[in-house]
């Protein structure tokens, strides 16, 4: 904590007033980056997310979720694999990796429920495996793989993410 109060110019009792553990700083910093900001609501609750589930073009709702994806990642994803990273050794860290893979699996399976109830699923597909794939597709550990340890860039990134979420959610159009 104290390597953290100096450069930000407060007292170490200061930020403990605040963020009574390390825990809690690092809660309050990781929700900050990934929202964008410090608006009291969480991503999935947010009018962007609202409006991407309610898109009618299914292939533009999938643009939409994968702009907002990368977008995420980019700002927060290093420290989402940082907390996966930790989570076996650190209970709050468990706690909070898990949270966060429960909360996007959430919007992913509200996209999917959306694209199953308009009927733009590809044959054979329902809304849970669906939300599977953009789960996995879509996580924090491919981003990592693809632009931190592989050197692609942001825009490649984008166009293989929707591309190949196109290819398997989507139904002949």
């Amino acid at each position: 904590m104290k390597e953290v109060a100096a450069p930000a110019g407060v007292g170490e009792r200061t930020l403990y007033d605040a963020f009574p553990t390390k825990a809690a700083l690092f809660g309050h910093t990781l929700g900050v980056t990934l929202a964008g900001d410090e608006e009291p609501v969480a991503v999935p609750d947010r009018p962007e997310t609202l409006a991407i589930r309610d898109e009618p073009d299914p292939e533009r709702a999938i643009g939409r979720a994968v702009d907002q994806t990368t977008d995420l990642l980019e700002r927060a994803g290093d420290l989402i694999m940082g907390t996966v990273e930790a989570a076996g050794a650190d209970p709050d860290m468990r706690a909070s990796a898990d949270a966060g893979a429960e909360a996007t699996y959430g919007v992913h399976l509200a996209l999917a429920t959306a694209l199953e109830e308009r009927g733009a699923l590809r044959p054979g597909l329902d809304a849970h495996t669906a939300a599977d794939t953009l789960y996995a597709l879509a996580s924090p550990h491919m981003h990592q793989l693809l632009r931190r340890h592989r050197g692609w860039t942001r825009d490649a990134y984008r166009v293989w993410l929707r591309r190949v979420l196109v290819a398997e959610l989507l139904g002949p159009h």
